[in-house]
């Protein structure tokens, strides 16, 4: 007695199924990780910025 053939071909599309969405979830995954990495390297250079006592202690202005 084997695995009927409806029952095989279920199997093999839900576990195609399951890749797939395994795929997708990495992606994603990867996706926020490059995005919390830019934020993090953006926040890093507001830091660095904020530490300058010399920017931003100057400005022209008229009136």
């Amino acid at each position: 007695m084997g695995i009927d053939p409806i029952s095989s071909n279920l199997l093999n599309s839900m576990a195609s199924n399951m890749n797939v969405g395994a795929k997708i979830g990495t992606a994603l995954l990867s996706k926020q990780l490059d995005m919390q990495e830019d934020l993090g390297a953006g926040m890093v250079k507001m830091m660095e910025h904020s530490v300058n006592s010399t920017l931003g202690s100057n400005f022209d202005m008229s009136v």
